[in-house]
């Protein structure tokens, strides 16, 4: 007998708490960027959701440690 899994979905939309655990990044400090501007968000309803792009985006603009 073979039970059938579903493929991984491909997010378009994330929660606070998903877009916290893609960033490894605490939920707070999700919230934060977003309060400040660095992170952009979308209302759907009373519910804030981060789009993919927008998470790619914060990401690639990241400035790099030098030393």
């Amino acid at each position: 007998m073979s039970t059938a899994t579903a493929a991984p979905v491909d997010r378009l939309l994330y929660k606070p708490e998903e877009a916290a655990e893609a960033l490894s990044i605490g939920r707070s400090t999700v919230y934060e960027l977003m309060a400040e501007g660095a992170l952009r968000y979308v209302m759907r309803g009373r519910s804030r959701r981060i789009r993919r792009r927008d998470l790619e985006a914060y990401v690639d603009n990241l400035e790099p440690v030098t030393h």
